[in-house]
């Protein structure tokens, strides 16, 4: 099998063409490094995953069985701010992507979407029966592409499985791949930052929402099972084609004061707290049910809160290894493979 991974040099996706890998799959990254990084061994084109000429060489050369689309913008702070770059990005991109994918035949395309297309939920656990009704351009860009997978597979045959992350959290085990970005805001890194002295305490937006300990309670799944259901879908649809929706999360949401205090048990340290006002737009609850996944594409979480952040803490600790063998992988001659006449090639890293 082979198959194209969109964003495979980021957080999520470093882990999912880890997986592939192992499980013998031959994989072909696209990624333009605006926030990931050269951390993993595969073919890696450098470019950006809505580039028609750059798609169009990509796909006449490689015969793909599918593809797994992890790139996107993905701030919904920064959405709000930049809505038109979102919807180039996510939306435009993405199209073209599609369009691609349909002129050469490739009919099996796993999307990763998210809990934002639910906007302020009505009930929790939250199924994919709840209405959707995003409140920001990053869960509406989402949406959009969710709704149009379905008229695509009417009139084109493609079939789809958007799975629809709660919070995407945790690292290899080992250490060795986690989450790097330039500018964190992630609850979990960040209280992990404060853990190394890196910052010096942890702000807490609203601590009067209606839950036990009055801090915002968030559903955390950890990285290595969300890629495990992007594998699982792959299986999926080759069995049942057609358009298919699934949540991704464990069904046991934590409190931003759990979160900090399972850190300070795993890692020792204690963690500063500045309590804030309440930011715009923060639903005091997001928690998933995840039973449609379990049912149709056998999956289940098998990490929890305390595996999560063991895992993320053994790769905060080794960060500054990490980085420096990123930087001699980036730097390193590459080996290459000139397949057109623009000299488009593969970096094997």
């Amino acid at each position: 099998m082979k198959i194209l991974v969109t964003g495979g040099a980021g957080y999520i996706g470093s882990h999912m063409v880890r997986m592939l890998l192992e499980q013998g799959v031959d994989v072909v990254v696209i990624d333009n490094f605006s926030t990931g990084n050269w951390n993993e061994e595969g073919r890696i084109i450098e470019g950006n995953f809505g580039d028609m000429e750059l798609l169009e060489k990509i796909f006449s050369t490689e015969k793909f069985d599918g593809v797994i689309h992890l790139a996107a913008s993905s701030s919904v702070e920064e959405s709000v701010l930049h809505p038109v770059e979102y919807y180039k990005n996510n939306v435009l991109n993405t199209l073209n992507l599609l369009d691609v994918m349909i002129k050469y035949g490739v009919s099996k395309f796993i999307f990763s979407s998210t809990a934002a297309v639910y906007g302020e939920p009505d009930y929790f656990p939250i199924d994919e029966k709840h209405k959707v009704h995003p409140v920001n351009p990053y869960g509406q860009t989402k949406l959009f592409i969710e709704e149009t997978l379905k008229f695509y597979e009417e009139a084109y045959g493609l079939s789809s499985v958007s799975l629809r992350f709660f919070n995407a959290a945790g690292a290899s085990p080992c250490g060795s791949i986690g989450e790097n970005r330039a500018v964190e805001t992630h609850l979990i890194p960040i209280i992990l930052k404060v853990a190394k002295g890196i910052r010096k305490n942890l702000s807490i937006f609203g601590t009067n929402y209606n839950t036990k300990d009055g801090t915002c309670k968030r559903d955390y799944v950890h990285v290595s099972d969300l890629c495990n259901a992007h594998t699982l879908a792959l299986k999926y649809i080759d069995e049942k084609p057609g358009s298919h929706i699934f949540n991704l999360g464990t069904g046991s949401g934590y409190s931003v004061k759990e979160v900090i205090d399972t850190v300070e048990k795993v890692t020792g340290k204690e963690i500063t707290v500045e309590s804030k006002t309440r930011r715009a737009g923060d639903p005091e609850k997001l928690v998933a049910n995840y039973e449609k996944a379990f049912k149709h594409l056998g999956w289940k979480p098998l990490f929890g809160l305390k595996e999560i952040i063991q895992h993320s803490w053994n790769w905060e600790q080794n960060l500054q290894a990490q980085k420096q063998r990123m930087k001699m992988k980036k730097n390193a001659p590459a080996r290459s493979q000139t397949f057109d006449k623009q000299a488009l090639t593969f970096s094997a890293i």
